[in-house]
């Protein structure tokens, strides 16, 4: 699976750019901080999955001036060509297209392309909240089968759905607002038990693989353990009955996957408090590593990898490994200094200033 060409119209820094990686191979972007090199990874993440990995709103996406951006890329997928087009309006609805078809579900984004993307703010799966761990689980799901992306879906819509439902109450259990959240709460109790489940079956095939590349990241033979902790016992439904008082209180679903939690440990240690900045960017290297193999295994050929200035913070003897780890594939990486020595590009581009100033080989 590759990106062959990516087309930018007004997106972030750029007014025009035209960007043709290595199809099978590495290439490097290149160029200083805010130049641009992260929006063209960007650019290709939001065409595959409708969101901007760095979190970035709408507006933030358009470039000063215009009033849309507009993305299109064609991708090789196990040698079929698939198009993508995207766009992103200042107000107004979003449109997207996959082969020239209008994409009504990301489902199905996900089902032609898949990617992988590892960046500086993936130190948050180790340091930051429950969210940040669930988001991933949510990630590595989808892109090792895109069904899930039905079953992600369907839980955000029951619960902004049973949210909006404990506002408009106001705390009174009425008759209407009471036959109204048995409706929502076998909802969520279904799609709920579902994704949970799945959680629980990722996270058991993940742990292998996160011990193996955390062990040749940092460089030293300790177990890491991997977690998952519902936010209720015994069954989900007992659970929400159990809970609906508070809820009603408080305006909020107190239980569910929305509340679960990612438990990592190094050793007896709990990774979030107890870790050194090294190990946890080793473990957060780990997860993405081995979320993206697991991806591998699942699909006909490796998703497209994006690494954003993944070395800047390494010293060289995980920079090497990590090299090591990658599974091939195409791999776009941005770097603002010489990448390591263990990289060797099929591709540099250089960007200055929202422009790509050219191809070459070995920097």
């Amino acid at each position: 699976m590759a990106v062959t060409a990516l087309w930018l119209t007004d997106f972030r820094c750029f007014t025009e750019a035209v960007f043709e990686p290595d199809p099978a191979g590495l290439t490097v972007l290149r160029g200083p901080n805010g130049s641009g090199k992260t929006s063209i990874l960007e650019a290709v993440g939001w065409l595959v999955t409708m969101r901007s990995f760095r979190g970035a709103p709408r507006e933030a996406l358009v470039r000063t001036g215009a009033d849309r951006a507009i993305l299109r890329a064609e991708v090789d997928a196990a040698g079929r060509r698939v198009q993508l087009e995207a766009e992103i309006p200042l107000t107004g609805p979003v449109r997207a297209q996959l082969n020239r078809q209008v994409v009504r579900r990301r489902a199905d984004l996900a089902e032609a392309v898949r990617m992988t993307v590892f960046s500086p703010d993936d130190l948050q799966l180790v340091q930051g909240g429950p969210s940040a761990r669930r988001d991933f689980l949510d990630e590595a799901l989808v892109n090792r089968h895109p069904r899930n992306e039905a079953l992600v879906t369907d839980l955000d819509r029951v619960l902004r759905q049973r949210t909006a439902l404990l506002r408009q109450a106001g705390g009174r259990l009425t008759p209407e607002v009471e036959a109204t959240l048995d409706v929502w709460d076998s909802r969520l109790v279904r799609t709920g038990e579902q994704l949970a489940e799945a959680r629980e079956e990722l996270v058991t095939s993940l742990a292998p693989l996160v011990n193996e590349a955390y062990e040749r990241l940092a460089g030293v033979s300790e177990p890491v353990g991997l977690g998952y902790r519902r936010s209720w016992e015994g069954d989900l439904a007992g659970a929400v009955v159990r809970a609906r008082p508070d809820d009603l209180r408080r305006q909020v679903t107190g239980v569910g996957p929305h509340r679960d939690e990612l438990e990592i440990t190094i050793g007896p240690r709990p990774s979030r408090t107890h870790a050194s900045q090294g190990e946890q960017r080793s473990l957060a290297l780990g997860l993405r590593l081995a979320a993206h193999g697991l991806a591998c295994q699942a699909a006909p050929e490796p998703p497209v990898l994006l690494l954003d200035d993944v070395f800047s913070e390494l010293d060289p003897a995980r920079s090497e490994a990590l090299v090591e780890l990658l599974p091939p594939g195409q791999v776009l990486l941005t770097t603002a200094t010489a990448p390591p020595p263990a990289v060797s590009p099929d591709r540099v581009v250089e960007v200055a200033s929202g422009r790509l100033l050219g191809t070459g080989g070995r920097p």
